[in-house]
């Protein structure tokens, strides 16, 4: 074993090191008390409220985003806010642990198909005035019942005594900050395993950050954060200490990692054969749609709609698992040349900013290789142009088999007899045809909704195979809200994995979840006062459009920290200017 460690790279030493205090420290963390756990979680917050400005500057110069520039905003809300909001959740559960008090206050019902819905937000006053009309249900798997959804629920906080401790080692994305500290929570207080936590090459500049964030776990010896790029990830995944994975990423690392690499785990993977044994969950991405229903859009819902849509593919520059890559249109629908002339001038005016990301141009070249009369929608000096391109033109298979990760859009026109037609249609051509199953998104209209009824369109959506689906919103808001599951579809094989295996979050700890459901108003105040919906917001803060949410999202996050009715004034004054 020695000679063997001498050939190693001499980093790979404090991995080791790391291992080694964690495996000491992994069953008296797994049997840490409540009381403890929540003292933990109050000092993170401290700390994370100390490190949020230099955090998101850091990011911010990472990602090459303008000086002054409101997407900095971003960077708030997918970085400190959702951590401080996690922190939240846990915080809540722990303190409502006797009889599992806090899922018994949880509102459930009970869906046209049978299954149990559970409403997760909003959950307090709080959510009320500041996710303004944005609800988010948690539907579990068929025969799930409210007996059992009390009784299941932190199931790992049941008998503290008896808790085995495990490691896990958890490999960081590279693109959304909060990703990381969250799939690291997921492990350490819903799963009871102490962490090593691998950055991503692409955003280890936040690793100071995040030592200095979650310090109180490092401390306990729960947590250590370690850099290193793709060898150093091998190496750790095939650690003898190491006893659970979870990865964040592609198929292919997720493969490499279960079958081993090249034509060996290719041949592996055909005869399943399994070259890591060891249990591993996941987050994959997926090549993500967004459904447009026809209905009676006026020319302010084509304008706001183009703003959402665009949100959902260029927030964070387009980097993201959950961005749009396919827009489902009706043919020969009459608003439908109105709605893409908006959304070319929004994308044209959303912000300039870099492709950070590596590798880039090469997956834009691929997917222009396999699309033809592709267009190119102008984003700004500085940025790569939006490439657009006809699926049913080029290698349409292609297109709808690979996530590219940039700033690339394709299109597909179905037939539209009537709305409820067309929703069944575009439903079962995205069930079939795109890979994936981690987020979809609907825009219907509210009278296009009524006129089939909502029990009528949630049976229809049960249909619809993913792991988060928005409805009017974006599924990045099943991100945010760290209430809700974030993963797959429940059904994934290591064999057909798609967007992986498990889910985190879910900071109510609840069992046998199947996928999230979030809705948001049709209309930005004030006109959704005309359909009766709620929304205090004239643009909601995560718009890549909004011109505030910078100042938002560092006021967000302090609120998060410590709620109070003196900070809301300042909130709702910028998100009326934004």
């Amino acid at each position: 074993m020695s000679e063997v460690a001498t050939q190693l790279p001499p980093a790979f030493a404090q991995y080791d090191e790391a291992l080694t205090e964690l495996d000491a420290a992994k069953h008296r963390w797994a049997r840490t008390g409540a009381a403890e756990r929540i003292a933990i979680l109050r000092a993170i917050k401290d700390n994370l409220l100390q490190v949020a400005e230099g955090w998101v500057e850091a990011a911010v110069r990472g990602k090459q985003i303008p000086a002054g520039s409101p997407l900095a905003g971003e960077e708030w809300t997918s970085g400190p806010y959702a951590l401080m909001s996690a922190c939240n959740g846990l915080l809540f559960t722990l303190s409502h642990l006797d009889g599992n008090a806090f899922a018994k206050g949880l509102r459930t019902r009970r869906l046209a198909n049978g299954q149990l819905a559970v409403q997760v937000a909003p959950h307090s006053l709080w959510d009320r005035l500041l996710l303004s009309g944005v609800r988010a249900d948690i539907w579990m798997k068929p025969g799930v019942t409210k007996q059992d959804l009390i009784r299941q629920a932190a199931i790992a906080y049941h008998s503290p005594e008896q808790r085995p401790g495990k490691v896990a080692l958890v490999l960081a994305a590279g693109n959304i900050a909060a990703i990381a500290p969250l799939d690291c929570f997921q492990k350490l207080f819903i799963e009871n395993q102490v962490v090593l936590l691998k950055m991503n090459p692409v955003n280890d500049y936040l690793t100071d950050y995040l030592s200095a964030a979650l310090k109180p776990l490092i401390d306990h010896g729960a947590l250590r954060i370690v850099r290193g790029d793709g060898a150093a990830g091998a190496y750790l995944a095939e650690h003898p200490l190491v006893e659970e994975i979870h990865v964040t990423g592609s198929v292919a690392t997720h493969d490499a990692i279960v079958w081993g690499a090249g034509a060996a785990g290719a041949a592996n993977k055909a005869a399943g054969r399994r070259h890591n044994q060891r249990p591993i969950t996941s987050e994959l991405g997926a090549v993500c749609p967004t459904i447009v229903v026809p209905g009676p859009w006026s020319a302010a819902d084509l304008r706001f709609q183009a703003e959402h849509i665009a949100t959902q593919k260029l927030h964070n520059s387009g980097f993201n698992c959950i961005a749009c890559q396919v827009l489902v249109l009706p043919q020969d629908w009459a608003k439908g040349d109105r709605l893409m002339d908006e959304l070319n001038r929004v994308v044209g005016s959303a912000g300039i900013r870099p492709a950070y990301y590596p590798g880039t141009t090469d997956r834009v070249a691929a997917f222009e290789a396999h699309s033809r009369s592709c267009a190119h929608w102008d984003r700004g000096q500085g940025a790569l142009p939006l490439t657009v391109s006809d699926l049913d033109r080029g290698d349409g298979q292609w297109v709808c088999r690979n996530e590219v990760f940039a700033p690339a859009l394709s299109l597909k026109h179905l037939p539209a007899p009537n709305a409820e037609a067309y929703l069944n249609s575009a439903i079962a051509w995205v069930n079939e045809t795109l890979y994936g199953t981690l987020g979809a998104n609907i825009l219907i209209h509210p009278k296009t909704l009524r006129a089939i009824g909502r029990p009528r369109f949630e049976a229809i959506i049960a249909k619809l195979r993913y792991g988060c689906i928005a409805i009017n919103a974006w599924t990045g808001l099943g991100f945010l809200l760290t209430a809700t599951p974030w993963g797959g579809f429940a059904g994934a094989t290591l064999n057909d994995v798609q967007s992986g295996l498990g889910n985190v979050h879910n900071t109510f700890m609840l069992e046998q979840t199947e996928r999230t459901v979030v809705e948001a108003p049709w209309a930005p105040f004030p006109r959704n006062l005309l359909s009766g919906s709620m929304s205090l917001l004239p643009r909601p803060p995560w718009f890549v459009t909004n011109a505030r949410q910078a100042q938002i999202g560092r006021r967000l996050t302090d609120f998060a920290y410590q709620p109070s009715w003196f900070k809301l004034p300042a909130i709702f004054i910028n998100a009326l200017r934004g």
